[in-house]
């Protein structure tokens, strides 16, 4: 197994962090990473106070599948402090304010990756709902809201478009009432009369809605305007494709609804995007000021499809197509697309997002999810994947140059920045957090 990697702190920064893009990485490439582990554990067992090996200990747990654990490592360190600091490269680039909040990979846009090969200092700054004011953010070039779509993030969401009002220095992504309309619904109803896209009717129904819907094998009229089956049922508030099935009949909603404890959902018809060799492909497209860019396309031959489960790694004609897709991206699907990248960029109205796309036959652009805390990386394999580096690093260096362009010069009077100790007298369940976080 390859060498791990040393955790590092210092006085002078005590709220340094490894942060996402190195520890998942590690992860990701299989390294050896129980000695940082254990680093980590000593320091919080020896250090109630060290919010910085608390909130890397959490990013470990979240992604070796621990999310109960990771949750209550992430609560101690933000019960400490809501600001710290990741250091990417030298260190001697942009320094990016980004306003984030409580909850798992899936809850912020996740800059660490996309920054990964800069020069950027980022400064997360953990807001909510009662996050009462702005004023001590730290000093930095350009601000960045992270905060993404969902129904926990709504509050959170809510209170930062009122803490924003007013600001007056450069931002990306500067409305969070634009990110609130990201939801599944929300984003259906965006792109309800653009010609060049397919957005399904999504509708978010109670569990007593769909259960009515179980009492005939054709009609599901009670749904909306769903008129028959097939359907997509997910739960609300889950991304990844958790709890997500289609469903052929009122008999198998009914096995649905008794598998599952949520009460709420979203519906929506189901599409067959099936090709004519029957296999499903989805692309995933970053927009950055207006521009798209490639992500991955992934190809399966299940119609729920996800890129690890995809079987990218094994087969060489679907690596072949997507080193296609992306090498051709710009001369060849952006351009039979470009109405519909136009339309998404200006009813969206939002400086960076992601989506999840496919193609039909009849040249629209199935649209499954617009967010802006889509998962863009560059961990898979160059050996592997040897196309992906020259297609990632034009989207990272889109990505740096947009928030150089927005960066003002003009010095902000902002604080320093530095560990705030907090009330102590707050922490005194940390104790505990540690003995129950344990070893992995």
């Amino acid at each position: 197994m390859k060498s791990g990697i040393a955790p590092v702190a210092t006085v002078e920064d005590p709220n340094f962090i490894l942060g996402k893009a190195v520890l998942v990485r590690a992860l990701y490439e299989g390294r050896d990473i129980g000695p940082t582990w254990d680093t980590l554990f000593r320091r919080v067992s020896s250090d109630l106070g060290d919010a910085a090996a608390f909130f890397d200990l959490s990013i470990i747990l979240q992604t070796v599948g621990q999310p109960e654990k990771a949750a209550l490592a992430q609560k101690a360190a933000l019960d400490i402090s809501r600001k710290y600091r990741i250091k990417n490269g030298r260190g001697t680039g942009l320094n990016v304010l980004v306003f984030v909040t409580a909850g798992d990979f899936m809850a912020n846009t996740p800059i660490e990756f996309l920054l990964e090969k800069s020069d950027a200092n980022i400064l997360l700054y953990y807001v909510d709902a009662v996050t009462a004011d702005l004023r001590d953010v730290p000093d930095h070039d350009v601000a960045f809201v992270a905060v993404g779509e969902s129904a926990d993030n709504l509050p959170v969401l809510k209170n930062l478009e009122r803490l924003l009002r007013g600001w007056t220095g450069p931002i990306i992504n500067a409305s969070p009432r634009q990110i609130i309309r990201l939801s599944r619904d929300g984003v259906a109803d965006a792109f309800r009369d653009e010609p060049s896209i397919l957005a399904p009717v999504t509708k978010r129904v109670g569990r007593d809605a769909l259960q009515q819907a179980t009492s005939g094998d054709g009609e599901i009229g009670s749904l909306g305007e769903m008129s028959s089956y097939p359907i997509v049922v997910r739960p609300a508030g889950t991304h990844a494709g958790k709890g997500m099935e289609k469903i052929s009949a009122a008999s198998e909603l009914s096995s649905y609804l008794m598998s599952r404890g949520e009460a709420e959902f979203y519906v929506a018809p189901f599409v067959d995007y099936s090709g004519p060799d029957g296999k499903f492909r989805k692309q995933r497209i970053a927009f950055i000021g207006g521009k798209a860019y490639a992500s991955h396309l992934a190809i399966s031959d299940h119609w729920m499809v996800h890129y690890l489960s995809a079987g990218m790694a094994q087969h060489e004609e679907r690596r072949a197509e997507e080193a296609a897709w992306m090498s051709d991206f710009d001369r060849d699907f952006a351009i039979r697309h470009g109405r519909a990248f136009d339309a998404l960029h200006r009813r969206l109205g939002l400086d960076y997002f992601a989506i999840d796309c496919a193609e039909l036959p009849d040249g629209r652009l199935l649209l499954f999810e617009a967010d802006v805390a889509m998962i863009v990386h560059a961990m898979d394999s160059d050996v592997v994947f040897p196309y992906k580096k020259h297609a990632m690093q034009k989207l990272f260096a889109a990505f740096e140059t947009m928030l150089r362009q927005r960066a003002s010069h003009i010095a902000q009077a902002a604080p320093e920045f530095a560990l705030q100790s907090g009330d102590h007298a707050k922490i005194s369940h940390l104790t505990g957090a540690i003995s129950l976080v344990g070893r992995m």
